[in-house]
């Protein structure tokens, strides 16, 4: 099955954002497009701001002016409904209520071709149920877009538990051809991205609401050390703390209330208190234009230790050892590897995250992980009440010498870039196992659809088959309400692992 000729009209019901990047797409791909608004007047109007937009991409020499004029013929306001009957796409993109969306759908049935494929942009409602309300649910489909559709080049395409196996490919294929990247994906609450990126901001406001650290740390942690693109506390304000906490909220219900999904009450008291972000002027950050920046904490400078006792190779870790040496502190190796750590020369140890709390031991000092440790420009260190100061004072001087700032934050077991990104490995093979999508797909939709600097996957394959389900398991330990449980495809992904190695798990 191919994707749609370029001889076939495609319309657009609903022209707000997404309906009016949707209809671009399609247009400038050389479809015809039929606009269609319930509001009088809303699909002209939508047809002059796109008409608008294509002017920009000339003025910016990323469109001729011929293909601009040849657009804007190929463009139309549509006045009902039966302006559609000829088309051989019809896509979504109204009001996001299930009634409305199958009511739609079967007006569409009645006026529409048997051979028109229905799709709808949902985000966050069921494409079997909006499907299941039609007579011929094989031909509709989920093509879920990513804002603003123009420049984004993810597309999800999202087969309903009644969709024919054809409507999926011609969908897919056509998205190909409109020049984006699409991944196929069965029909799951929050589908791949809004389901796999659930952690990124859950585990943010869980070390918040534990008093760990403060928005601004984090937010500097999850980039500058975890290599996201920006942290999220400032993503959700950009996003709008209602739109994000209500698509948690409808991926935490779809899933029967599944822990693993609950909402923040943090940001619940956020949105009652209609401080929604940018829109609004403040969020979790202050954006008046007097407002002093939030900083993150970073530690005053403090001398770095003399040399350090390697026990093992640090395992994710291990490039620190070459970035010591470079920095001119000694590295002692002790042949009897007690484990994975540094022991600094008070005595004190210092270990790379692993679900544990520095209140457990002696004298521990925790470090986050890193995407690159070369690269990275901010390290998070982790103690307790019980640490001693000098084991403290040693670790932060030991990365400070090695040019990075330090953030101190609480005794928050994971720390904040190793829990969130154990997570989401930990949720992307319960949806490979569950037949959600492939591993590929989900790479490929984590990196394309919230920028993530790897894909699940990808974390996965570097850090080792293991170290996701270990850090996990102890998390769980220490917080038994299923929260941090280790899905049953992570375990057996670590177990076969260890099986193949000759070890026992």
């Amino acid at each position: 099955m191919t994707a749609l000729d370029l001889s076939s009209p495609v319309a657009v019901v609903g022209t707000g954002t997404m309906g009016q990047g949707i209809a671009q797409v399609a247009l400038v791909a050389g479809h015809s497009v039929r606009l269609y608004d319930a509001v009088p007047g809303r699909a002209r109007e939508a047809a002059e701001a796109i008409g608008a937009r294509l002017d920009r991409l000339v003025a910016k020499d990323r469109m001729t002016a011929a293909d601009r004029d040849a657009a804007r013929v190929r463009l139309h306001a549509a006045e009902s409904l039966a302006d559609l009957t000829d088309c051989a796409l019809v896509v979504e993109a109204i009001l996001e209520r299930l009634d409305v969306k199958q009511e739609l759908f079967r007006a569409l049935e009645d006026v529409v071709g048997e051979d028109c494929l229905l799709a709808t942009n949902t985000s966050s409602l069921s494409v079997t149920a909006i499907g299941g309300a039609l007579r011929n649910p094989g031909r509709f489909v989920g093509l879920h877009f990513f804002n603003p559709a123009p420049l984004l080049p993810l597309v999800e395409v999202v087969s309903g538990f009644a969709t024919d196996v054809t409507s999926a490919t011609r969908a897919y294929e056509t998205a190909r051809a409109w020049g984006k990247t699409p991944v196929a994906c069965a029909d799951t609450p929050g589908f791949i991205v809004n389901r796999i990126a659930r952690p990124f901001y859950a585990e943010a406001f869980a070390v918040y609401e534990a008093q760990a650290a403060e928005p601004a740390t984090i937010d500097a942690i999850l980039r500058e050390c975890g290599g996201f693109k920006m942290g999220a506390f400032e993503l959700t304000d950009l996003i709008g703390q209602d739109v994000n906490e209500s698509v948690t909220h409808s991926v935490w219900q779809a899933f029967f209330q599944d822990v693993r999904f609950t909402p923040s009450l943090a940001q619940r008291r956020l949105v009652e208190s209609g401080r929604l972000g940018r829109k609004t002027g403040q969020g979790w950050y202050d954006y008046a234009d007097d407002a002093e920046p939030a900083e993150p904490h970073t530690a005053e400078p403090v001398q770095a230790p003399a040399y350090v006792v390697a026990e093992g190779d640090l395992g994710p870790a291990s490039e620190l050892l070459a970035l010591i040496r470079e920095a001119g502190i000694g590295v002692r190796e002790d042949d009897e590897d007690h484990g994975t750590r540094l022991v600094l020369p008070s005595g004190g140890q210092l270990a790379l995250a692993d679900g544990q709390t520095s209140v457990e031991f002696r004298d521990v000092v925790y470090f986050d992980l890193a995407l690159d440790y070369r690269r990275a420009t901010r390290i998070a260190l982790s103690a307790s009440q019980d640490t001693s100061p000098q084991t403290l004072a040693e670790a932060t001087g030991l990365f400070q010498a090695l040019g990075k700032d330090v953030s101190v934050i609480g005794d928050a077991p994971g720390m904040i870039v190793a829990r969130t990104v154990a997570r989401i490995v930990d949720l992307a093979h319960d949806a490979v196992a569950k037949g959600v999508a492939t591993e590929e797909d989900i790479d490929t939709a984590m990196r394309l659809g919230v920028n993530y600097p790897l894909g699940p996957f990808e974390w996965s394959r570097r850090l080792g088959r293991n170290w996701a389900y270990a850090l996990l398991d102890d998390l769980h330990l220490r917080d038994p309400s299923g929260r941090y449980a280790p899905s049953l495809a992570l375990y057996r992904h670590a177990y076969a692992s260890d099986k193949r190695e000759g070890t026992s798990s």
